[in-house]
């Protein structure tokens, strides 16, 4: 779990002991806080491994939250099953709180890695790239979008990378599912000059959530977007940050941004990064109708050259999406003309 997910204070009753004990957790040391309940650390006696628990209560989450967020959380987190991911093992529900039981990743978080270490060696950038990209890829095969930008603080600018997290031997894992979504392959998408209909991965959306300096220019100015690109615009993000530890756009005046983001990103003089790997961030941070997807990031040379294997199941399932989606589109085309 992210340290940022929404979370509570402890509480000063051990009420959540008992249904814990039931199911056989026992809960130990706080390992995130926020605003609706609180991230443990626990021990499952069941199967004797460590997890997550991520409680949350229903005091103090926003109707919205309970009604939406987080059941589309759970709907999605429940369908997902990859190595680069964090797993889901259960959900229970009480009258006062919702427990969700998770993998834990013991190796804390890239954010708090770059700040302990500073900028990644590019080996080690591409082996957690490769990795993230693994994970995004399986997730847009299904058609899901994880809205890879953190959510906002109560300061506005928490911009901790906290949802890739790493195991104890520093893979990375995936978290923070609240804001992810299945877009549906059958809805139709009107056309947009300024918007790029790339092939299956051409939903629009209008809903916006997370943190400015990872948000595509799209966002920013308030347009409909593709989700899919809007993925992978954070993963050039990421990847700048890996190499260079700092974020390629100042969110702090948002006219500011907007003009940085309009522009071709420059790479400080004195770190060493590949022309590769310049390549590719420029591929990512760029406008929406030139914009890489994850299947140009994933066939990408830099990329493969850190992944162990060829990515060939990935590539299939991600092109056998893109056939799916095209198929639907013509049979509604189809039927409109006819």
């Amino acid at each position: 779990m992210g340290k940022g997910d929404v979370v509570e204070a402890a509480p000063t009753t051990t009420a959540y002991h008992s249904i814990m004990d039931e199911y056989g957790y026992e809960v130990g040391k706080v390992i995130g806080n926020g605003s609706y309940g609180t991230v443990y650390e626990a021990f499952y006696t069941k199967q004797k491994v460590m997890v997550a628990v991520k409680i949350i209560s229903k005091k103090k989450a926003s109707d919205d939250y309970l009604n939406k967020f987080l059941p589309r959380e759970i709907q999605v987190m429940k369908v997902l099953r990859h190595k680069y991911l964090i797993n889901f093992y259960q959900a229970i529900e009480t009258t006062s709180r919702v427990y969700i039981i998770l993998e834990l990743a013991q190796g804390g978080d890239v954010l708090e890695w770059i700040q302990r270490y500073g900028a990644c060696s590019e080996p080690l950038a591409g082996k957690w790239f490769s990795q993230l990209t693994l994970g995004i890829a399986y997730l847009h095969s299904k058609s899901i979008v994880h809205r890879l930008m953190p959510s906002l603080s109560a300061a506005g600018r928490d911009l901790k990378l906290e949802n890739l997290l790493l195991d104890k031997r520093e893979n990375v894992k995936i978290s923070d599912f609240g804001f992810a979504k299945m877009v549906p392959s059958n809805q139709p998408v009107g056309r947009s000059s300024s918007y790029r209909q790339v092939n299956c991965f051409s939903h629009l959306s209008q809903t916006y959530c997370g943190s400015f300096a990872y948000a595509c220019p799209e966002i920013l100015l308030g347009l409909p977007y593709n989700p899919f690109l809007s993925d992978t615009w954070s993963m050039g993000v990421i990847l700048y940050t890996l190499m260079v530890a700092r974020l390629p756009f100042d969110d702090t005046n948002l006219k500011k941004l907007l003009r940085e983001t309009q522009k071709e990103v420059t790479f400080p003089a004195n770190h060493t990064i590949s022309q590769e790997c310049k390549n590719l961030i420029l591929q990512m941070l760029h406008q929406a109708t030139k914009r890489a997807t994850i299947l140009d990031i994933i066939k990408d040379p830099w990329v493969l050259k850190f992944l162990h294997e060829q990515p060939t199941h990935e590539i299939r399932l991600l092109e056998t999406m893109c056939q799916l989606h095209n198929t639907t589109k013509h049979h509604q085309s189809l039927e409109i003309t006819t």
